[in-house]
């Protein structure tokens, strides 16, 4: 299958830097996420929503803004069991959260089932608890499920991505029902497009973005930055 083979081929490339609270200083948070401009919350509910974790939350929003059919992504955490968890509690490993976001896109446009591709095909699945040179659990690799045909969509493709030989680790991505999503603190969002002067952007989210759209154009929208 063409989706299949795009996104096996990817390759992940590790770096020096991290995305935990000592890169990102000196930034006080707002109390509440500001959406983009050209979409309201009332108009992101008649789209439908997937939820993903692949590491730190910059990269992952600016990957799957990317992508065509995909009309926001909001930074936050999930997967945890504490409530209205903070950055700081989050990224010091403090919470049973992983950094993640919350995408809407428009079936009609792209299917759940490319999501999926585009999840796995941008970052290590093999990793445990880490993406790059962010480490701990709040940066493991969880795919959310809201029911059991996403479910059977992400077990399915991950069973093809182990029978295909192209990883020399086990994948050890969590397929974990969706219960809850907070949203991060609007200085998070859109991160990597509003902070291109960043070290860890520069060096990690750049890269991150650039390898992924090196390995599937077809996927992503004309104004991609």
């Amino acid at each position: 299958m063409k989706f299949l083979k795009a996104g096996i081929l990817l390759a992940i490339t590790l770096f020096t830097t991290s995305c935990e609270s000592k890169i990102k200083n000196k930034i006080e948070p707002a109390k509440e996420v500001v959406l983009a401009e050209k979409f309201s919350k009332q108009d992101l509910q008649k789209y439908e929503t997937a939820y993903f974790a692949s590491g730190c939350f910059w990269c992952v929003e600016a990957i799957f803004e990317s992508v065509k059919g995909v009309k926001e992504v909001i930074s936050g955490y999930s997967g945890g069991t504490e409530e209205n968890p903070t950055y700081e509690q989050v990224s010091y490993g403090r919470t049973s959260h992983a950094e993640a976001v919350e995408v809407y896109y428009d079936p009609t446009e792209i299917s759940y089932i490319e999501l999926v591709q585009v999840f796995f095909g941008s970052h290590d699945p093999t990793s445990l608890n880490r993406q790059g040179p962010d480490r701990g659990a709040q940066y493991r690799s969880i795919a959310f499920y809201k029911n059991p045909e996403e479910k059977k969509i992400i077990e399915t493709y991950m069973v093809a991505l182990e029978e295909s030989g192209n990883y020399e680790d086990p994948i050890v991505t969590e397929v974990t029902a969706f219960t809850k999503f907070y949203n991060a603190e609007d200085y998070h969002q859109d991160y990597e497009r509003k902070n291109p002067n960043n070290s860890y952007v520069r060096q990690v989210s750049i890269p991150r973005l650039n390898r992924f759209k090196k390995n599937f154009p077809d996927y992503l929208k004309k104004e991609v930055h």
